[in-house]
This record gives structure tokens, C-alpha cells and sequence, in this order.
């Protein structure tokens, strides 16, 4: 089962060639019987099939590999690049159009998936420091697991907790989750967080109770999303601890 899912991308590309000129061959014996319209149904389905496991490449590639065997096996005349009939050039355009239609939906579907997938675990890490902020006893505990959480989310090499207010300039995450560096905006989605240290500041009602040190790896981009949700984590920490007088 790894293997396979290891050789996903290589079996989806060999379907995607292959595929349609098996599909070719099994329908040449019935090409006198079995209406071009039809056949082109099937090889629509095995651009859908592709389209749906695979990638939108994937798909492209077995919409113009569809329409190329199509022309050569079931189109008179038989066995060569060449369209006699207006109908059959009609049949093999549409095979194009549909099947790249059908891969763009797919992959729709598929960014659908993932995000939501994306917005649900975001949500279990906001909750799952909520809740431990709530129930612990000690923010040592609180600060660990946001920390933990934070580091995870925004893939630093480190990130800790400092209580103690500093003059150090850092880069700074926002609460839209964009970054100020040296007084202008950083574009953290192509070039990651700048190093060697960036900050988030953790306060409530406008008091600054500490911030988060933010080790970042170097050149690694991070999306604007989970930037936001670590400072959500922070604002959690933030309400956790602002009935204390500093936290240890």
C-alpha cells in the first residue's frame, strides 16, 4: 500500500497515456457497430476517472491522448491523423473541451477539499490550547503547548515564550497574519518569515503580556492562513493568562 501511494503520481501519468489507447484498441473491433458518440462517452469517463485521482496535468494530458486515439482507431479514415467527416471533427474537439472542463472541476473540488480539511485542524489546534488554557493549572503548560502548536503550524525550527518586554526590533506577525519587517510589508508567502527571529506579540486589552520568539526556517514559505491562526493562539494565550500578574 505505500509503495502504491508512493508511485501515485507515476501510475496517474502512465493512465493518463495509456489509458485511452487501451481504450482505443478494445473498441477498434466494434468501430463499424458502436456509433462514435458512444465512444466518446467512454473516453470521457477514463479522462474523469483520471481527472478525479490525479491532477489537473494528469487530466489535460489524458483529454489530448482521448481525442488523439480516438482520431486514429475510430475515425475513417482508420489509422492515420486525419478527419473526414465533420461530425467525427466535431466528437473529437468536444473530447478536448469536456474532458478539460471535467479536469478543472476536479481540481476545484479537490482545493475545496483541502481547505476544508485545512480549516477544520485549524480549528482543532485553536480549540485544543482554549481548552488547556482553561483547565491548567500552571501556564508553563499553556505556553508549551501554543508554542508547540505555533511551531508546527508556521514549520519553525524553534519558537518560545518570552514575558519579558525588549527594545529588539523584530518582524512582526499581524492579526490579518501578514508581516511587518522594518516597517514594511514582507512577502512571507514567497520568501517565509525573515529570520534570524520574528515576533508575535501576545497581549490583551491593549496590555503587551509577553510575545512568542519565532525561530523561522529559513526561505521556507509559509500561507497567510495558518499565520493568522498563530496569532489567534496567541490571542488565546493572551486571555488565558491576562488575570495574572506575569506569567513565570
Amino acid at each position: 500500500m505505500e509503495t502504491l501511494k508512493a508511485h501515485r503520481g507515476q501510475l496517474a501519468l502512465l493512465t493518463a497515456l495509456v489509458g485511452p489507447l487501451a481504450l482505443a484498441l478494445i473498441l477498434v473491433p466494434f468501430r463499424g457497430s458502436f456509433t462514435n458518440a458512444a465512444s466518446a462517452l467512454l473516453f470521457v469517463a477514463v479522462i474523469v476517472a483520471v481527472a478525479v485521482v490525479s491532477n489537473r496535468f494528469c487530466g489535460v494530458l489524458a483529454s489530448l491522448s482521448s481525442a488523439l486515439w480516438f482520431d486514429f482507431f475510430l475515425t475513417e479514415p482508420y489509422e492515420r491523423l486525419a478527419i473526414s467527416h465533420r461530425p467525427d471533427i466535431e466528437t473529437t474537439v468536444s473530447i478536448v473541451v469536456v474532458g478539460i472542463i471535467v479536469t478543472e472541476l476536479a481540481a476545484s473540488n479537490r482545493r475545496h477539499r483541502r481547505s476544508a480539511a485545512e480549516e477544520s485542524d485549524y480549528v482543532a489546534i485553536i480549540s485544543r490550547v482554549a481548552e488547556l488554557a482553561a483547565s491548567a493549572t500552571s501556564a508553563d503548560v499553556v505556553m508549551l503547548s501554543a508554542s508547540s502548536a505555533i511551531a508546527e503550524l508556521l514549520q519553525l525550527r524553534a519558537c518560545r515564550f518570552d514575558p519579558e518586554p525588549s527594545d529588539r526590533k523584530l518582524a512582526r506577525l499581524q492579526t490579518d497574519g501578514s508581516i511587518v519587517h522594518a516597517g514594511l510589508g514582507w512577502p512571507a508567502d514567497q520568501a517565509g518569515i525573515p529570520g534570524p527571529e520574528a515576533e508575535i506579540l501576545v497581549q490583551w486589552r491593549g496590555e503587551v503580556l509577553g510575545r512568542f520568539i519565532l525561530t523561522p526556517t529559513a526561505g521556507q514559505p509559509v500561507a497567510q492562513r495558518p499565520r493568522a491562526v498563530a496569532v489567534a493562539i496567541a490571542d488565546v494565550v493572551g486571555a488565558a493568562v491576562s488575570g495574572q500578574t506575569r506569567v513565570p
